[in-house]
């Protein structure tokens, strides 16, 4: 009999030792799976900054406005002020767009499906919102009280003529005449191709300040360079009245105003309800409308030159130099015009009789 020293294993321990070995081999790559999935701490290098190349050029960045030449100035809303000197005009005033006839009539053109759609646009709404609280934020007594400094002057004339290409225009105008045909006209048919010096006037004040610019008794240099201008110069003028009840008062008055005119002026006088809005008033420089300002204009409807509330002497000797300058300029254009031959000017007209034809052969 053969004894042996290692004990037998019975089936049952070989199954629990292979059953054993199996969960370690489970365990152990289950683990190393988990290990494999494990985020690693360490900070992942940065990638290496790419040098610009030299042909990409930097954005331009956009240019800074130039500061208001009008800031400071009172107006009737905003922050009061306490202390103001008005100064001289120092660059062009005005619109950036010629202007065109039918423009800023103030009447609503649009269709209905637009004005629907305006209705139901919240960005509009808002817009409009801010219109309103600002008309009633607006104090009613704010722009008499601005004319305790210097009467309501806002800015000086400036020394000399704006340049032409650099010059900015006077804004399209429709109201009523004095002709008795009671039509509603444009201000820009009137302008062009002339010399206009242009005075803008709410009330009897500043009627009163525009005309010791352009009046016979204040300024007879200026009537005279006028007349003897043959028909290139000229004075219009130009009362805004937004206020119905008011221009129901002048239109009433209007045969006293044809009495003190001559009746070839009487298409020169405008009074103007709608259309002349707040931005326009900023961009000329109409900051106070119990002021009267004075603008001259050449043919093609540029401000070259303005005035404010009451003129001093300096600005009417520039005033009358201005408008004899622009006169020399608008003769020297027509001079200038192409004209044609005797022959070529008979060629161009349309002969419709057959014997002026032969009288020229």
């Amino acid at each position: 009999m053969i004894l042996s020293r290692k004990p037998l294993l019975s089936a049952k321990t070989s199954l629990e030792s292979a059953a054993c070995l199996l969960c370690q081999w489970r365990s152990f790559s289950s683990s190393y799976r988990h290990l494999a999935k494990k985020p690693s701490t360490s900070k992942a290098p940065a990638p290496p900054s790419i040098p610009p190349t030299l042909g990409a050029a930097a954005p331009p960045t956009p240019p800074t406005p130039p500061p208001s030449m009008f800031e400071g100035v009172p107006r009737a809303y905003g922050q009061n002020v306490d202390e103001f000197t008005p100064k001289p005009l120092n660059r062009p005033i005005g619109l950036p767009n010629p202007p065109l006839v039918g423009e800023n009539s103030g009447k609503d053109r649009r269709t209905l499906q637009q004005r629907r759609d305006d209705f139901v646009d919240y960005d509009k709404h808002l817009k409009r919102r801010k219109e309103l609280t600002h008309k009633v934020a607006k104090p009613y007594f704010r722009e008499w009280s601005n004319m305790r400094f210097s009467k309501g002057k806002s800015f000086l004339a400036p020394p000399r003529l704006f340049k032409a290409e650099r010059a900015l225009f006077f804004p399209n105008l429709q109201g009523q005449t004095l002709l008795k045909d009671k039509k509603i006209r444009d201000t820009t048919p009137v302008f062009e191709n002339k010399v206009s010096i242009v005075s803008t006037f709410n009330t009897q004040w500043a009627e009163n300040q525009v005309n010791t610019f352009v009046s016979e008794q204040s300024n007879p240099e200026l009537q005279e360079v006028v007349k003897g201008s043959g028909g290139v110069a000229q004075i219009v003028q130009i009362n805004h009245e937004p206020n119905l009840m008011k221009a129901m008062i002048v239109k009433f008055f209007m045969y006293r105003l044809r009495k003190e005119r001559a009746a070839e002026n009487w298409g020169r006088y405008f009074l103007v309800r709608k259309g002349f809005t707040e931005e326009m008033r900023e961009a000329i420089g109409l900051l106070n409308s119990k002021v009267g300002y004075t603008y001259l204009l050449d043919g093609s409807c540029r401000i070259r030159w303005a005035g404010s509330g009451k003129a001093e002497d300096d600005e009417k000797e520039g005033l009358v130099k201005s408008v004899r300058r622009l006169v020399e300029e608008a003769n020297t254009k027509r001079k200038e015009k192409p004209r044609l031959p005797p022959k070529q000017a008979i060629e161009a007209k349309p002969v419709h009789n057959q014997k002026a034809v032969a009288s020229t052969a």
